[in-house]
């Protein structure tokens, strides 16, 4: 059985994540991450011609590779799909730090647009909250895509040493008030 080929941008990915786990993202120089994959650095600089455009496309491939997303239809399978994935970021903490830290820097990458979480939210709304107006659901959308961030669970593991148990827990008291904001009438039965 042979391996499928695997792309240089992908291999130099795949590369960076084998080094994070001995080291932070600062501590991988190109240098290190070209040995690694044994090619030349100037490869990998015209893969990834700034440390922002490697830290986005590296954050963009940890969270498909190591913590897809459930799909989710409803606000209950929406949150539960946000409790797995905070479960996973406790399981490979220095994956999700480099989540967290590429959402704090601008988009780097030419034609990024919404990530697919925040695309699977306004579905979620389009679907669950039909008649809600534009300018309601772009808050609604934002607010929920924050509280499932990388960033929002870094924040409380660094900032107040809560486990994912407590951050899911921090997370329902966030995203109940912004919901129950939304007037009755928005919601479709379910």
């Amino acid at each position: 059985m042979s391996e499928e080929p695997v792309d240089t941008a992908t291999a130099i990915l795949v590369s960076a994540a084998v080094l994070l786990r001995e080291r932070t993202f600062d501590d991988i120089s190109y240098r290190a991450l070209a040995d690694e994959v044994g090619i030349s650095e100037r490869t990998i600089y015209r893969q990834y011609p700034t440390r922002a455009h490697l830290l986005a496309a590296l954050s963009d491939w940890i969270e498909r590779t190591y913590f897809p997303l459930p799909p989710f239809v409803t606000v209950s399978e929406y949150c539960a799909a946000v409790h797995e994935r905070f479960r996973a970021f406790d399981a490979s903490p220095a994956y999700a730090y480099v989540g967290a830290r590429a959402s704090a820097i601008s988009p780097t990458l030419d034609g990024a647009g919404p990530s697919y979480l925040t695309r699977a939210i306004e579905a979620l709304l389009d679907v669950a909250a039909p008649t809600l107006n534009r300018r309601d659901r772009r808050r609604v959308a934002a607010s929920l895509r924050y509280f499932s961030s990388a960033m929002f669970w870094a924040r409380l593991r660094t900032g107040f040493d809560l486990d994912a148990a407590e951050i899911c827990d921090a997370f329902d008291r966030s995203v109940g008030p912004v919901l129950a904001r939304l007037p009755e009438a928005t919601w479709v039965e379910q």
